[in-house]
């Protein structure tokens, strides 16, 4: 069986989270293809994969967003569109429920234009936004919303007349952009599809468009709308969507995905790989706090740093490694470390990029600060470990740490606190850090839930067990 999976922005150029996902369930079953169409950011980093690739990954076919830069067109051509194909173009660009991708996809991949330039440019296009802004968006200056929508339609455009590789199943492991290429896949070649969210991705990018300076304030809405019909089109060619816990499955079908279609599956973890890991020495009175995570904004390092500076007035004999690239965004990193140096906090360790299982044994506390989260897999390793987490209530780490009525385990596994609540979490890690029994408490009960609910050999199985579902319908 030959399976296409759909990455945006993470496997194979990015290491942790969603793309270890990816890399796990590819080595996990050695009895089928896969390829991967992968979609970055810039052609820049083309080739420069960050895992070694598994045997039965048979191609990785590179998309990067920032191509249509290279493209050409000449202005004013005609076309003669139809009337299908314009409204198919207006409900895109306005972010409607109805959008008709069957006729989009048509039109997007017509060898009517040699590039998606060349038809942004032609006078059919002009024609049907200058329509579209005088019935919908009279209020915004046409000039700025042409130029607003091209931007918009460009990088989608160009990757959906992008060659898809040809497969049995096609898994997208987000809506957005990798949700469409997953949902063009069905509609070329009929075949089943599924998607795997891991965070709600439109919420997502409404939250960086809400703050973003780069979207003037009149074209965020816009600008959000469009990207809630990108997971809509997912949603719409999904034959089965992948929530990894019940909050996320409740958004989905609040954003228009039918609950017939929606089954849970949990990230899962090798918990044998978490036994007998190098621990801290038995004199050893230093409170060790670790942090598994990419040093980037979504993660808020920053809040993290800040809280940490809160700790050390309580607890001085405390330590803090944060364990995780800090290549993803040069300019984030280099703020956090004038942050630290700012604050004059001392004992903060940034490692890189390690191996986890080599520092998390000798940690006593696990921190999460992220403003936005899936099913963070961070988390679960430190629980796998039996180490008691602090995690802001972000995705399902409130599920985790504090249980569900299926998960089988009763008690807390760690503490709870508020996003960008740096007062909190510093309050939470120092009442674990002065409570070694506490924490002891907190680390056998996740590394039983874990065991009961969160395994690699659960999260597999069920992923098997789906895909042959799809083959016998493919």
């Amino acid at each position: 069986m030959k399976i296409c999976l759909v990455a945006e922005g993470s496997y194979p150029y990015i290491t942790g989270g969603v793309s270890s996902w990816i890399h796990t369930l590819i080595a996990s079953m050695p009895q089928h293809e896969f390829c991967i169409f992968a979609i970055g950011a810039e052609e820049k980093n083309r080739g420069k994969f960050q895992y070694n690739l598994p045997d039965n990954l048979i191609e990785v076919r590179e998309v990067f967003l920032d191509a249509y830069l290279q493209e050409e067109g000449h202005w004013g051509q005609s076309y003669s569109l139809s009337r299908e194909e314009r409204l198919a173009m207006q409900g895109l660009i306005s972010g409607d429920s109805d959008t008709d991708w069957d006729a989009l996809f048509q039109l997007m991949r017509d060898k009517r234009w040699k590039s998606s330039t060349e038809f942004l440019m032609s006078k059919d296009y002009f024609d049907l936004l200058s329509e579209l802004s005088r019935e919908r968006y009279e209020e915004l200056p046409f000039r700025e919303m042409f130029w607003t929508v091209r931007s918009m339609l460009l990088p989608l455009m160009q990757i959906v007349r992008h060659e898809l590789p040809e497969a049995d199943v096609y898994h997208t492991v987000s809506t957005g952009y990798a949700g469409v290429i997953a949902s063009l896949g069905k509609h070329l070649y009929k075949k089943p599809m599924i998607l795997t969210e891991h965070g709600i991705y439109s919420r997502e990018r409404e939250e960086e468009i809400i703050k973003a300076d780069w979207v003037k304030g009149y074209f965020k809405d816009l600008w959000i709308r469009y990207f809630y019909g990108l997971s809509r089109c997912a949603y719409g060619y999904a034959d089965h969507v992948v929530s990894l816990f019940n909050r996320n499955k409740e958004i989905q079908m609040e954003l228009g995905c039918e609950e017939s279609l929606i089954k849970i599956i949990p990230n899962g973890i090798k918990i044998n790989e978490y036994t007998a890991l190098p621990a801290k020495e038995e004199n050893d009175s230093t409170l060790h706090i670790g942090a598994i995570v990419r040093v980037v904004p979504i993660k808020d390092i920053k809040t993290m740093i800040q809280s940490f500076a809160r700790v050390k007035k309580e607890i001085q004999e405390a330590k803090f490694t944060i364990m995780g690239p800090v290549d993803e965004d040069p300019e984030y990193y280099q703020e956090c470390l004038e942050l630290v140096k700012l604050l004059g906090v001392e004992d903060i360790t940034f490692t890189g990029s390690v191996a986890v299982k080599e520092y998390i044994g000798r940690m006593d506390v696990i921190v999460l600060t992220s403003i936005s989260e899936g099913q963070p897999l961070a988390v679960l390793e430190a629980m796998a470990a039996a180490k008691p987490v602090v995690a802001t209530d972000v995705g399902s780490c409130r599920e985790l740490l504090y249980g569900n009525e299926v998960d089988g385990v009763s008690g807390r596994a760690g503490l709870i606190t508020p996003v960008l609540d740096d007062k909190e979490i510093a309050r939470a890690i120092v009442l674990l850090g002065k409570n070694p029994a506490l924490r002891k408490d907190m680390g056998e009960t996740g590394r039983a839930r874990v065991l009961h609910a969160y395994t690699h050999e659960q999260f597999i199985s069920q992923y098997t067990e789906l895909y042959e579902t799809l083959k016998e319908k493919g």
